[in-house]
């Protein structure tokens, strides 16, 4: 069967369709058969796709018959305003990491790999024994499947310190993704109208959850090298929150990485004040010249709640996370994970466990870890070259992207629009600040589609500057 003869006959189905009445009825499946010298199995193709189109129905037992064309008109949702009322929080528009790329254009603003960067050569083959496993036609227990889970709890238990009691799968809970598991800690630990301590920059999902569960945040300055605990203290102590959310990993944007030192007062800090510390550690499989160091793997009794996703380092397509909690804690956040989505598709989960531990996992991780390194200094190098308006503090020790700094008089908006003009797209940073932005800056991410453009995407960005400076 080939999709190209069923669109063929459907085509000229068509052009017959647009000169019929209404009600007039379509040749047999055995005339057109003989007439486009194609199969049943295509011409039949090739008529769900006009029903699906609105164009013909069928009749069991009677055929295929032209419908009546509809007229246009245009949409009355003027109601709709009285009824929602006012939004009791900003609605936000797509964000510009989730941008479709269009053909021809660089594109440096996603928050995904590229293909190319995926191991594409374990997740068709994984998905494709999913769907013939039971997997397929049973429901997963509510917390995620018993071996997915296992897995969660051994690769944070192989980073723990000795001394420290290493989780178990119990603490375990499998999520459709790190956003909505976002959501779900946030309201199972702070809670509507709670607070809510937050670097910033920060990732822009993660304002977002917040806001969208009604938490109140409160922004604490992280520099290239991650926060300062006296800082942190003081906020704790003047606010009463009890809940902090970081990314002490390759943090997004800035691709910041606490030090050891840095990582036993922040956990200090969180202890003394009877506090959790939210640790997504979402790049965790993108370390470049270092390797995540979770907290989590120092805590035990239960301060940290650690989140880490497969989304971006297996396949978009395999939205799974996992979260582990100990205490009360984890049983809240399953709570309110199951309420927003019950379950977890068992597929998606027997999918991502046969690619993890695959041994050519780690043989992928491996060259991925090389290919990140080779992009990240071509687009770091780049910008030194053509792009004197663009300022880089530090170099990233893994994650996806580079946070640049541009003239405080640039309008990012404008810049934007202007470089997409151009064919260039890039993403403004202040979606990353959960107040207002301190500077003018950008996240160029280097995991994108053509890394041989960086160059003229770096004249590109250099040319919208200038241009802006008059």
């Amino acid at each position: 069967m080939s999709n190209g003869s069923s669109e063929r006959i459907a085509e000229a189905l068509r052009t017959w369709i647009s000169t019929a009445p209404a009600g007039a009825k379509l040749p047999s499946t055995r005339a057109l058969v003989a007439q486009h010298s194609a199969s049943p199995v295509t011409v039949q193709q090739a008529l769900r796709l006009l029903a699906a189109q609105g164009l013909v129905e069928t009749r069991p037992g009677a055929g295929t018959f032209v419908l009546a064309a509809r007229t246009a008109r245009p949409h009355d949702y003027g109601w709709q305003t009285s009824a929602l009322g006012t939004p009791p929080r900003r609605v936000h528009g797509g964000p510009a990491a989730l941008r479709t790329t269009p053909v021809d254009t660089i594109a440096l603003h996603a928050g995904y790999p590229d293909r190319e960067l995926l191991p594409e050569r374990l997740v068709r083959p994984a998905l494709t024994r999913a769907a013939r496993s039971d997997a397929a036609v049973t429901r997963p227990p509510a917390a995620g499947t018993a071996e997915l889970r296992a897995w969660f709890a051994a690769e944070l238990s192989a980073l723990a310190l000795p001394h420290i009691s290493a989780p178990t799968a119990n603490d375990v809970v499998v999520l459709p993704g790190s956003q909505s598991g976002l959501s779900a800690v946030f309201r199972a630990l702070v809670g509507e109208g709670g607070t809510l301590l937050i670097e910033s920059p920060t990732y822009w999902g993660a304002i977002l959850a917040a806001e969208q569960t009604g938490v109140r945040l409160i922004p604490i300055t992280s520099s290239p090298n991650g926060p300062d605990p006296e800082e942190l203290d003081r906020a704790f102590a003047q606010t009463g929150a009890r809940a902090f959310y970081a990314q002490p990993s390759f943090a997004n944007p800035t691709g910041a990485c606490w030090s050891p030192e840095l990582s036993r007062q922040v956990l200090e800090v969180v202890r003394e004040r009877r506090a959790f510390l939210i640790e997504d550690d979402w790049a965790h499989d993108f370390g470049i010249t270092a390797d995540a160091s979770p907290l989590a793997a120092q805590d035990e009794n239960g301060h940290v709640v650690w989140l880490r996703s497969l989304t971006k380092s297996v396949s978009p397509a395999v939205r799974v996370a996992g979260l582990i909690a100990r205490g009360p804690a984890r049983d809240r956040i399953r709570a309110e994970a199951e309420a927003q989505s019950l379950y977890i598709s068992g597929v998606l989960q027997a999918a991502a466990l046969d690619v993890v531990t695959q041994p050519a996992w780690r043989t992928h991780l491996r060259g991925l870890r090389r290919e990140l390194q080779s992009r990240r200094d071509l687009l770091a190098g780049a910008l030194r070259e053509h792009a004197s308006s663009v300022c880089l503090d530090a170099l990233p020790h893994g994650g996806l992207n580079l946070w640049v700094r541009v003239p405080d008089s640039t309008d990012l908006s404008e810049l934007t629009r202007d470089c997409g003009a151009r064919g260039l797209l890039i993403a403004g940073g202040d979606a990353w600040f959960p107040a207002e932005p301190t500077g003018r800056f950008l996240r160029l991410s280097f995991a994108g589609p053509d890394p041989g453009a960086y160059p003229e995407a770096a004249r590109i960005l250099e040319a919208a500057l200038s241009e802006q400076r008059g």
